[in-house]
């Protein structure tokens, strides 16, 4: 029997460092042995990019209920209202407890510039009153920045970066989740634990526009799913309106906080379309106006795929912007753009997936010991369109609930490595299917299931995916990754192995993503929050209701 490097068992395996992931860490009892898996460097995540906000019902003049109409009225009938309910009523104790922590929110200034004690609340879309705080235009770094510290300071949670989780390790006849599969550090070994959390974030690399981080490759949903949890409204993507659109620069995300400050939304003309389409114009829901946009430059562009609009910060007055937008002002400087002076292009990209894992208010998935949270997961609370500045509070809220997990009922193997594999198969003939693979099927997810969808356009999509998954099931890495035994150890004899696996893995995790959205909008013949079809253009009633996912059947459902 060969002794592990490194410990491999746990009472917590956490998948994902986001803040859900990072909050979830710090929230558990702290005499268990947490680890925490990431597949990219610690400091990277979907939450960092957060600029948006994070909204909480603290000003005298709100209250938890008008959040809940709002939440609801955004969410287009699909929200669960007790899973909405408990969110804005620990809303305030999850931004105390930010506070507590450290975490720098915008205070209101007076006329000298100085600071008193009051948050600043600015008033975003769907929003009936302010109420989404920020920590200037960075929100999400300035929280994760914190609770990453807190974490790496924490000697019961071992980190793991640059791991992949490569499957959930199952007991079928307990339905029962005992741990994970991990590529680290050149080898493939299996970690048990009597809880594991996924909280891998979304799936936007799915779509060639998106403002995800690379990272963000539904990794979490696609393992849940092969491993037989309930998935829930996969088909409600919502695409942001408003990220930047140059040559050669990724699709930065331009914050809705931008048009609730009072920036217009033109087109080339320098006309205020939005009001075409909607009578609160640019603060219109996200759905609303990312649709705007897609139908008025197929009005007014000879392509409408390479056209675009403009985001004029002009009427703000430039000491306002400097103070909330300083991020921003930077990432357009670095592009050439002087947003003082000149407009920002600016199209729709994929932002947020509302459906995920289904889960109920403690984060429990349908396989015991399994649970997810924040994007990865279906709580209720987003329904068919997230309102504005709720993610960043769902993932907090419900990470709290992790204080109170008990692990008594749930049993644990215990690991010994009894055999040890080198692997020394050269995949590289097999890696430029795989490329064009992962380099396509963006392309066919956005023509297929992008803004606008059709039958005809999720056929052919789904007839695409189909062949690619074919194609790919008669790989050699492909029957590795699927065939790991939980008896042995595998010791990868090259880097460049590594690399391979982790390209296929997040490529077979991608291709189960496309194919569940694509299944799930076919599924669904009505328009709703962020599921829109030309060729079901209304809302129907008798679709007010979840659409659910497990293996290979679709239903509706609760």
């Amino acid at each position: 029997m060969q002794e592990s490097p490194f410990p491999l068992n746990f009472d917590v395996i956490i998948v994902g460092s986001g803040a859900a992931g990072l909050y979830t860490a710090l929230s558990l009892p702290n005499n268990f042995r947490i680890a925490l898996v990431t597949k990219d460097k610690l400091k990277r995540g979907a939450s960092d990019w957060a600029q948006g906000g994070i909204a909480a019902a603290i000003n005298p003049d709100d209250s938890p209920l008008f959040h809940l109409q709002d939440t609801l009225k955004a969410g287009v009938g699909l929200c669960d209202t007790q899973a909405v309910k408990y969110l804005v009523e620990n809303a305030a104790i999850s931004i105390q407890s930010l506070l507590e922590m450290g975490v720098d929110f915008d205070r209101v200034k007076d006329d000298n510039n100085n600071i008193p004690h009051p948050l600043a609340m600015t008033l975003e879309a769907a929003h009936s009153f302010p109420r989404v705080l920020h920590a200037a235009d960075t929100t999400g770094r300035a929280i994760v920045s914190i609770l990453r510290q807190k974490v790496l300071d924490s000697p019961h949670i071992q980190v793991y970066e640059q791991a992949y989780a490569l499957s959930l390790w199952l007991n079928e006849s307990k339905n029962q989740c005992l741990g994970i599969s991990l590529l680290y550090e050149n080898q493939i070994r299996w970690l048990s634990a009597k809880a594991v959390i996924l909280a891998t974030g979304g799936g936007g690399q799915v779509f060639a526009q998106t403002t995800n981080p690379h990272v963000s490759t539904g990794d979490g949903v696609a393992l849940a799913w092969r491993s037989g949890a309930i998935l829930r409204d996969l088909e409600f993507v919502q695409f942001h309106p408003t990220a930047l659109n140059m040559p050669n620069t990724p699709h930065f995300l331009i914050s809705e906080a931008v048009r609730g400050e009072g920036a217009h939304l033109v087109d080339e003309e320098g006309k205020r379309f939005a009001f075409d389409y909607h009578e609160k114009g640019e603060l219109a829901p996200r759905d609303v106006v990312s649709r705007a946009i897609y139908s008025h430059l197929h009005k007014t562009c000879k392509n409408p795929a390479l056209g675009k609009v403009y985001l004029d910060l002009r009427p703000i007055s430039p000491s306002r912007i400097e103070y909330r937008f300083p991020n921003i002002i930077d990432k357009c400087q670095q592009w050439g753009i002087d947003l003082f002076s000149q407009r920002i292009p600016v199209s729709p990209a994929a932002h947020y997936w509302m459906g995920g894992v289904c889960v109920n208010l403690q984060n429990q998935t349908s396989i015991n010991g399994l649970y997810a949270i924040g994007e990865t997961a279906s709580t209720g609370v987003h329904g068919a369109n997230r309102l504005a500045s709720n993610s960043l509070l769902e993932c907090v809220v419900f990470a709290e609930n992790f204080r109170h997990l008990s692990l008594d009922s749930f049993s644990q193997p215990s690991i010994t490595i009894s055999n040890q594999q080198n692997i020394d198969d050269d995949w590289q003939e097999e890696m430029e299917l795989i490329s064009h693979i992962r380099a396509s099927l963006p392309i066919t997810m956005w023509e297929g299931a992008g803004i606008c969808r059709t039958k005809e356009g999720l056929e052919k999509a789904l007839h695409q995916i189909d062949n690619w998954r074919i194609q790919l099931e008669t790989l050699s890495i492909y029957q590795f990754i699927n065939n790991i035994s939980s008896s042995h150890q595998y010791n990868l004899t090259s880097s460049q192995a590594q690399q391979q696996l982790k390209l296929a893995t997040e490529t077979i995790n991608l291709l189960d993503v496309g194919y569940l959205i694509l299944k799930s909008a076919s599924f669904r013949t009505e328009s709703r929050g962020g599921h829109y079809r030309l060729d079901y253009p209304h809302t129907d009633d008798n679709w007010q209701i979840h659409t659910l996912v497990k293996n290979n059947s679709w239903w509706q459902g609760n």
